[in-house]
């Protein structure tokens, strides 16, 4: 009788095994009480939600004081436009490398939820005293180091909104893949959705504080204007805090870049030292070791030998095991070789992506210049060639929801993949269209200077749509395409890390295309010509500076392929 108990409560137990099982998510993830997370009650879209409406709040707040912040350096502080552009140029900068450091502090020390809360506070603290500087008039009557103090208190608001920003970037977007769990078919297609959805808000915030959040600040004053971010990234931390126990969190395990580090010196220390031919004899550490808990392993792979290097175990590294613990900078476990080597993989393509930004780049820039050589008027209307730039963004937003519903599905009918098409492929595409956008402002510009030499009335500005609109069709398939892959590729222990350098590759791009504008009119202006990019267009060739930049970005897409076709995938991306 008693073996007959014993058996029917065995046979309960396997059936609600399975159930059990289900119950919790399978990556290892936690509750916000610390227990493993439960799938039903945490991540998905339920949590999803609150981070893409704390990503408006950012973005609206942030771009709010971006896109006019030139005209109040020069119209309130009274700075030259040349001080204005640079100030403005340096800080934004500094916006898009600081992500860096945000996320080895995620990544290292307080996890991404906590970074993202601390971040948050900096950021509205900072808006607060780009709003004090406005108000400063209105406060003190003296005048005579009114503009002085009011540039104090300003540039300290901005740097912390830099800082603000840079916890805020790479935590925001990692935070909300991780929500869902790669062990699970159905979640794992979503977090593809996310990608596409976190552009689309985005790009909805900016359309709203190019128009709305400008035409407060001119309308209704600085103090109004620069007051109004500060009190939605408020909002924004209203909503991520609020959500705090619908989310799934991953645990930490230290600092990255140390583990990077190490095993390049332990490689290093090891020059001479072949590796071994039996792989299985590299250094690793049994399952149940206390520093392995928790931690995804990740398989040898056979290229990149070098850093094979820092886990073979020599005879020293024997001796001094056995008198004292292991020294992580002379030997290393399998699993932190791979994540260098995965780095190591996505370096060149990474390179490839910050010349996509390059090309881009000229969406703000020389784009902008050679509309203010066409006519620039639409009917009664008078249109600022920098609004061109609204063909991009409404192209990014009409076509993100056509792609997410109607193009990945119909793809992966055809393709099997769970993206419909694999995201190196869609970063090409990207490059593509860039390319294309360079060779359409090429047309353009050679269309546009004949009709000025020959006298004929300036071309509409309007003939530059197409080269904005294939501008956004990139952003949608190279940007969305190469912060989906930086994240899945990434090593488990560093994907805030990975994710940020989606935001430094812009960086990067953004630099290169100052010194490419740099370089190409200090050689084409020599021997008094007036070079390719002159204040006045039509003495000089943009169209061969857009040429070569097409050509260069056709270069840089056959150097992607080439790249693609060699990268050695950690999974299906």
């Amino acid at each position: 009788m008693a073996s007959t108990d014993t058996e029917q409560q065995e046979h309960a137990v396997a059936l609600l095994q399975p159930e059990v099982e289900e119950a919790y998510t399978t990556d290892g993830s936690l509750g916000v009480d610390g227990n493993p997370a439960l799938k039903h009650r945490t991540g998905g879209w339920m949590a999803c939600r609150p981070i893409l409406g704390t990503e408006f709040c950012y973005c609206l707040a942030y771009y709010g004081i971006t896109f006019n912040l030139v005209t109040y350096l020069t119209a309130e502080l009274h700075q030259s436009n040349v001080a204005a552009a640079n100030n403005v140029s340096t800080w934004q900068a500094t916006c898009f490398l600081t992500p860096l450091a945000g996320a080895v502090a995620a990544d290292s020390y307080w996890g991404r939820y906590r970074t993202m809360v601390v971040s948050c506070c900096i950021g509205v603290a900072g808006m607060l005293m780009a709003a004090l500087s406005a108000l400063l008039p209105l406060l003190i009557k003296d005048t005579s180091s009114m503009a002085s103090a009011q540039e104090i208190i300003l540039f300290l608001g901005l740097y912390m909104i830099a800082f603000g920003v840079g916890g805020l970037r790479p935590c925001l977007m990692s935070f909300g893949a991780d929500q869902f769990d790669d062990g699970d078919t159905s979640e794992r297609i979503s977090k593809g959705s996310y990608f596409n959805w976190y552009i689309f808000t985005m790009n909805c915030a900016s359309v709203i504080s190019t128009t709305a959040m400008v035409w407060v600040q001119d309308h209704y004053g600085w103090a109004l204007g620069l007051g109004i971010p500060a009190m939605v990234l408020a909002v924004g931390l209203s909503c991520l805090v609020a959500a705090s126990r619908a989310y799934r969190f991953q645990t930490t395990r230290g600092s990255p870049l140390t583990r990077v580090c190490q095993v390049v010196v332990a490689a290093v220390r090891k020059f001479n030292v072949a590796p071994p031919a039996d792989m299985a004899l590299l250094y690793d550490l049994p399952e149940d070791a206390s520093s392995m808990k928790g931690v995804q392993r990740i398989e040898h792979t056979a290229d990149l030998r070098f850093f094979d290097k820092a886990a073979v175990v020599t005879a020293s590294d024997e001796e001094a095991e056995g008198a004292a613990p292991r020294n992580p900078w002379r030997l290393c476990v399998v699993t932190q070789v791979e994540e260098l080597k995965i780095l190591v993989r996505m370096l060149p393509l990474w390179a490839c992506v910050a010349f996509y930004y390059t090309a881009t780049a000229q969406a703000n820039s020389t784009f902008v210049e050679q509309g203010m050589a066409m006519d620039t008027r639409v009917g009664s209307f008078h249109v600022p060639p920098a609004s061109l730039a609204t063909f991009q963004i409404i192209t990014t937003i009409v076509l993100i929801p056509l792609y997410d519903r109607a193009f990945v599905p119909a793809a992966r009918r055809l393709t099997g993949r769970e993206k419909g098409i694999s995201d190196l492929l869609r970063i090409g595409g990207g490059l593509a269209m860039a390319a294309l956008a360079m060779a359409a402002a090429a047309l353009v510009e050679t269309r546009r200077d004949r009709a000025a030499h020959a006298g004929m009335e300036p071309m509409s500005i309007l003939w530059q749509a197409p080269q904005y609109v294939l501008v956004g069709v990139g952003e949608l398939l190279a940007t969305v395409g190469q912060l989906d892959f930086f994240y899945s590729q990434a090593p488990p222990a560093m994907k805030t890390v990975c994710t940020a350098l989606g935001f430094i590759s812009v960086a990067a791009g953004e630099y290169l295309s100052s010194l490419v504008v740099t370089a190409v009119s200090w050689a084409t202006a020599t021997g008094g010509r007036p070079g390719w990019i002159p204040d006045d267009l039509n003495e000089g060739h943009l169209d061969r500076f857009f040429w070569m930049m097409a050509g260069l970005g056709c270069l840089n897409l056959v150097v992607f392929t080439s790249c693609a076709m060699r990268y050695k995938s950690r999974k299906a991306c």
